[in-house]
């Protein structure tokens, strides 16, 4: 089937003449990813419960710090970080702050959908604000509306500020570039601006939205400049200095036992519930010996080494950096167990569990994603095409006057014999939008 060609000129004619991606490419659909009505409303609510969950892990760490809750919690959250970053991350004056954007990576599956991990530092913030524009103009209907991505950003900086990025995330520097010209058309007196984490000098009263990693602080000789100046009050930074909220640990966290009574009290009981339904059990990859009548829970085992001896049906695991390393982000630092011979398997596990202290791994349940059907354009034809693939849905929440808002959502579908599902060359990169009856 050939493309409407009226359709594919008005979206490619749409596409920013510098790219979205640095040397990255993506196949384009004539459809937004299509959800009912049903899931739309699910996503709203679950925006809501993240944030709620977020504000949990934070009193949570501070209890830690503080002897009101075990000190082992802190340990793990702060393991291989330099002392002056924990330090800082600490001082009293950014004890509530939270990340303003909250991106989970849903999983669809057969049963529904799973977080794989929740995002604090995400790309495709502009991506998904064109595509949405993009889309919208063409007529169809999508999740946060045209202009929805960008009244999210702007929330974060309202009276202008500096988007601060690092040469690590250059590859998302086009996108954030087509941020700050979008919040710039409208003469508000207000500037946004892309500028060099390397270089970067603040300026009193001029905000920063924080687009590099925690890990990437030795690579910016100009950064506690910065810092500094937030600790001052001279400038507000979001996401805030806070490595211990950026740690895939949390889900581990959530599932433990002593723990439970915590998060059901921090929740409530309804989203603590809601919560078990759509987090992996996952599991802190720590060496620490158990007496001889104990089992790691589900798994039944005494010692983690007896899990590099599971069949490859039994595998059914991943192995994730829990953060803070730039293995830590992306598809980097991820094993599928059941994709890998026994030996790879085993000599992982033994990686993880040696390397805990400095480079925590976490182990999670696999959760496979279901297998649909996707329209794109062939870049080489032009014709209309249907991928059979995978899902994974990124929405992007948006903290504004501590009301959480759904402002728009990502879909990335990857050919079917993918299992880590990222963007990609011949992965489809779409807005997402309410199927029609």
């Amino acid at each position: 089937m050939h493309a409407n060609p009226d359709q594919l000129a008005s979206i490619r004619s749409a596409f920013p003449k510098e790219g979205l991606f640095a040397e990255k490419d993506f196949l384009l659909s004539p459809d937004p990813f299509p959800i009912d009505d049903v899931f739309a409303k699910e996503l709203e609510q679950l925006g809501h419960r993240l944030f709620v969950f977020q504000r949990a892990c934070n009193e949570l760490y501070q209890r830690s710090v503080k002897g009101k809750q075990p000190a082992w919690i802190a340990a793990y959250l702060d393991a291989g970080k330099p002392a002056e970053l924990i330090e800082f991350s600490r001082q009293k004056q950014f004890r509530d702050d939270l990340p303003l954007v909250i991106r989970p990576d849903l999983i669809l599956t057969e049963a529904g959908y799973a977080i794989a991990e929740i995002d604090s530092v995400p790309g495709g913030i502009g991506l998904t604000g064109w595509l949405n524009q993009t889309y919208a103009a063409t007529g169809n209907e999508v999740i946060g509306g045209a202009e929805g991505m960008i009244e999210g950003f702007r929330s974060l900086l309202p009276e202008g500020g500096d988007i601060v990025i690092s040469e690590e995330a250059s590859t998302y520097r086009p996108e954030m570039n087509w941020v700050a010209a979008q919040l710039n058309r409208n003469n508000s007196g207000f500037e946004w601006r892309v500028a060099d984490a390397e270089t970067y000098e603040p300026r009193a009263g001029r905000n920063v939205y924080r687009f590099f990693e925690l890990f990437d602080l030795p690579n910016l000789p100009r950064v506690s400049a910065l810092m500094d100046a937030a600790n001052e009050g001279a400038v507000r930074v979001t996401p805030p200095f806070k490595p211990y909220l950026e740690e895939k640990m949390w889900f581990a966290l959530f599932w433990m036992r002593p723990l439970r009574e915590f998060w059901r009290r921090e929740l409530s009981e309804n989203h603590f519930l809601k919560l078990q339904e759509v987090i992996p059990y996952t599991w802190p990859l720590d060496p620490t010996a158990l007496p001889q009548h104990a089992v790691i829970p589900r798994l039944e085992i005494n010692n983690w080494r007896e899990a590099g001896k599971l069949s490859q049906k039994e595998r059914d695991l991943l192995i994730k950096v829990s953060g803070f390393s730039p293995l830590g982000w992306g598809s980097r630092g991820v094993m599928v167990g059941s994709d890998v011979p026994q030996l790879e398997w085993e000599s992982a596990l033994e990686e993880a569990l040696v390397a805990f202290q400095t480079t925590p791994r976490i182990m999670q349940r696999f959760h496979k994603a279901r297998l649909l059907d996707h329209r794109y354009w062939d870049n080489a034809t032009d014709e209309i095409k249907t991928m059979r693939g995978r899902v994974r849905l990124c929405p992007y929440f948006f903290v504004e006057n501590a009301k959480v808002t759904l402002r728009g959502a990502l879909a990335t579908i990857v050919p079917a014999d993918k299992k880590l599902l990222h963007g990609m060359r011949d992965a489809i990169l779409a807005p997402t939008g309410t199927a029609k009856s």
